[in-house]
């Protein structure tokens, strides 16, 4: 290995998956030793088994202290232009019931460790994570927020996970330009305060972001946003002038404000809400929808007619029977001028009980559908039947159709519907697939299991 070329050797230590792996490089080779200094990123995770380790009255001695690993690494390392540090996901289940810990040996967020270490590295430092151990974060309040505002002022891209966080003493960042919050505690006054520091960001992921009220966004440059609010809200609110694609999971917001003109991507996941109020959508093409009560969701909704591609998914817990009234007749009244068209799971079952009316009117409205992608349970095979067929009577331009059949339906009847549809429909370009849920989706080749 001392006889590969040095930037060769550069790039293999710095493709090293734990940063930890480096100290073993560094004994072994003086040349790795040397080499390893040049590295400018850190990637530090804190495994369960070092966890369990450094509790074990047998092992405890003998472990390193998290901490200590990081600091070391830091001080060896010329230049850093990224820190990832946290803890594996096995640990990010652990519950404080079960452990009542109040130690701070894994809390990463804690201002007196990151300030032992933050200051030499901020000067290159353009990325940077923490997954905190939430065991040890959920009830300490942390300004690391304002610590990192103050030293890096180059960092374009943050992290942060599994905290209780502060803003007191946050300083503007204008050029952090992606910042995710994920299982964050944060006040409604704490989210206005972070649209002022941050006025740069084009991407903002807020996932499961917990203690907000009325939680609003006000950020001129965002363009792609993620946001799941983890409980249920009086309002929420989006302004964002040039937000191109928005992912957004509610509760029960009694409001629901979305002033994004630019918006051509939106994935709505919403049980209900009681009014919404949105400008024009001129540019939205992909829409995404997802609802307890999907048929008063769609009814509710003040646009439709730009839209090409549509998703619709609803929980298995959803009232079958209110929401059967809202057939393909209906949909295509509301999105006219969709040409593809997803039903994820048990939004099939729905549709697939209203089979669709006959007429020249009926089939004109759904000409302009191109493309069908289904997930089948089959409950009732001549029901599913009947109703792909319905489907491809009236869509007389439909030229793709997508099914994925559950895994749990018989051999029998898998094949036997695969042979009906290819016979009677060879117009069709079929693809088949199979999905069950918590496993990845499976293709089925030339349509033969």
């Amino acid at each position: 290995m001392d006889d590969l070329p040095p930037p060769l050797i550069l790039d293999i230590l710095s493709r090293l998956g734990d940063s930890a792996d480096l100290a073993s490089c560094r004994v072994a080779s003086k040349t790795f030793n040397s080499l390893s200094r040049d590295i400018r990123s850190i990637n530090l995770h804190c495994s369960f088994d070092r966890y369990a380790k450094s509790r074990c009255p047998l092992t405890r001695s003998s472990i390193t202290p998290f901490k200590t690993i990081l600091k070391n690494l830091v001080s060896e390392l010329r230049i850093v232009e990224s820190v990832t540090i946290g803890v594996d996901k096995p640990l990010r289940t652990v519950s404080y019931d079960d452990v009542e810990d109040e130690d701070d040996d894994l809390y990463l967020t804690e201002v007196n460790f990151v300030g032992e270490w933050l200051p030499k590295v901020s000067d290159g430092l353009t990325s940077f994570s923490i997954s905190d151990f939430w065991v040890q974060s959920c009830w300490r309040r942390s300004e690391v927020l304002s610590l990192i505002s103050s030293f890096c002022h180059k960092l374009a891209e943050l992290q942060i996970r599994n905290a209780w966080l502060s803003v007191d003493g946050l300083k503007p960042m204008p050029k952090l330009s992606k910042l995710t919050l994920e299982y964050i505690r944060l006040d409604d006054e704490d989210l206005n305060k972070v649209n002022e520091s941050f006025p740069g960001l084009q991407v903002l992921n807020l996932i499961g972001v917990g203690g907000l009220k009325d939680p609003k966004i006000h950020l001129l440059q965002l363009k792609a946003c993620r946001w799941t609010v983890s409980n249920a809200v009086y309002s929420v609110t989006i302004v964002a002038p040039n937000l191109v694609k928005l992912k957004l999971k509610c509760v029960r917001p009694r409001a629901l404000v979305i002033e994004t003109p630019s918006l051509a991507d939106l994935h709505l996941s919403v049980e209900e809400a009681s009014s919404f109020k949105v400008e024009e959508f001129v540019n939205l093409t992909n829409l995404h929808l997802e609802s307890l009560d999907l048929r008063r969701l769609l009814c509710s909704l003040p646009f439709g007619k730009t839209i090409k591609n549509l998703k619709l998914g609803l929980t298995k817990s959803s009232e079958l029977m209110g929401v059967a009234k809202f057939g393909f007749e209906s949909l295509l009244s509301v999105f006219p001028n969709v040409s593809s068209l997803t039903f994820t799971p048990w939004a099939w079952s729905i549709f697939e009980m209203y089979i669709c009316p006959e007429g020249d009117e009926i089939r004109s409205r759904m000409k302009g559908l191109k493309e069908i992608t289904a997930y089948l349970e089959i409950h009732d095979f001549e029901t599913t039947l009947s109703c792909i067929f319905s489907i491809l009577d009236n869509c007389t331009n439909l030229f793709e159709m997508k099914l994925f059949i559950h895994r749990d339906v018989v051999f029998h009847v898998t094949n036997t519907l695969i042979s009906r549809c290819m016979t009677r429909y060879p117009r069709v370009i079929w693809r088949w697939g199979m999905w069950k849920e918590g496993t990845e989706d499976a293709w089925i080749l030339d349509g033969v299991l």
